[in-house]
């Protein structure tokens, strides 16, 4: 990843900047109910009003599709972003059809209509991104989580003003390029989730890039399946086995070693309390399905994390929503999170249900750095270039 420009490079004061941050949370009666995106750019925010700049924030909100609709609108957030930022948002609506005037002075902070509502913005349409730089003299860009889309707010204003990451966006970018750029060796990815179908860029991809490679959750039911095991009822692509043999042999040739699952735990229905067994992968029952990694498995997890320096993590071992399922996403997030937490290990992760499963172990305070950013950090994990980053590199 070649370097990018920061707030480090710029001085804000009395500068009008444009700060495009994530604020696409869930919203409840009028009610902000998870803060989590607003909490990460708040940083970036103060600083940039601390420091004498004019600030004017964009966001998208849903999907509006080039249209006004109330119910998409941004003012409900700005009540959430003034308590969180301790400053007052002045909320300015417009439909931008035209250029907004937009009074915001020195040290203030504006929050913008949901940029959706204009047609250009997800076409990166040129006179879009031409209006939203008049708006500002700087451009800073602290929404990774959209990064890998090449939308007039998010890429096309950088053609037409300097552009410079915000905090959050730099510190996901250092983590990235810690975990797969520049990793401290050996790296061990662990990725999990329910098909191989969704994951085969990111396979392909982290098979060249890691020494080691667990692949758990219903994934793993697939290459069982191209090993020659039976999987019984367990959710599984058997259109899909020539392809996970392919990606096997792939990570051979890379010197990559696959770890799959040696025994699973196997109950008959997908439910909460369910009857259990441990079987090995060479004994599944007919009737049954597996919905989690089983204890042999996990311990082979542990010695992998114990042997690398770096891990990346992307998707659960298991069912992990429903008890006893979560075992294994457990003991491996646990595991990590202790040799993180003794300086033995960097370890990053995100994407898909990971979040949810990282903090359903009681684990994630334990990472490196955990991404909140779902599709850019996949396509970021599958060798992908993101257009939202590339607009902030320094030119070689």
């Amino acid at each position: 990843m070649p370097a990018f420009r920061t707030l480090d490079d710029v001085n804000v004061s009395g500068k009008r900047v444009l700060c495009r941050v994530d604020l696409n949370v869930p919203v409840a009666d009028g009610k902000v109910t998870d803060a989590t995106r607003i909490e990460r750019v708040v940083p970036t925010l103060r600083e940039i009003m601390n420091k004498g700049g004019a600030l004017i924030v964009l966001a998208h909100f849903d999907r509006p599709k080039g249209k006004v609709v109330p119910e998409m609108s941004l003012r409900p957030v700005a009540a959430a972003l003034e308590q969180h930022l301790g400053h007052k948002v002045k909320f300015v609506f417009t439909d931008w059809q035209s250029a907004p005037l937009v009074d915001v002075k020195p040290g203030e902070c504006v929050l913008m209509e949901n940029t959706r509502y204009h047609g250009g913005e997800e076409k990166n349409d040129e006179g879009f991104s031409k209006m939203l730089a008049s708006l500002g003299d700087i451009y800073v860009n602290d929404a990774f989580s959209a990064a890998h889309r090449a939308h007039s707010s998010t890429e096309g204003i950088a053609h037409f003003i300097p552009a410079y990451a915000g905090r959050a966006m730099e510190a996901e970018l250092k983590a990235l390029q810690l975990a797969l750029e520049t990793p401290k060796r050996p790296v061990i990815a662990i990725v999990g989730g329910a098909k191989v179908s969704t994951k085969l860029d990111l396979l392909g991809n982290l098979v060249k890039k890691v020494d080691a490679l667990v692949i758990g959750g219903a994934m793993a039911n697939t290459f069982l399946l191209a090993q020659g095991h039976s999987v019984g009822k367990s959710l599984a692509e058997k259109d899909l086995v020539d392809t996970a043999r392919r990606i096997l042999q792939q990570a051979e040739d890379a010197k990559c070693a696959v770890i799959l699952p040696v025994d699973g735990i196997v109950a008959k229905e997908f439910k909460a309390g369910a009857e259990w067994h441990d079987y090995g992968v060479d004994a599944i029952p007919a009737d049954g399905m597996i919905l989690d990694v089983g204890p042999m498995s996990i311990d082979r997890v542990r010695s992998a994390i114990d042997d690398a320096h770096t891990l990346v993590w992307n998707g659960p071992l298991g069912a992990f929503e429903v008890e006893p399922f979560d075992q294994a996403t457990v003991a491996a997030a646990k595991h990590a999170a202790a040799r993180t937490k003794a300086g033995k290990l960097v370890s990053v992760a995100g994407g898909g249900d990971t979040v949810a499963a990282l903090n359903h172990a009681g684990a994630a305070d334990g990472f490196t750095y955990i991404s909140t950013a779902g599709g850019a950090f996949l396509e970021w994990l599958e060798g992908k270039p993101l257009p939202g980053v590339k607009a902030l590199e320094v030119a070689a």
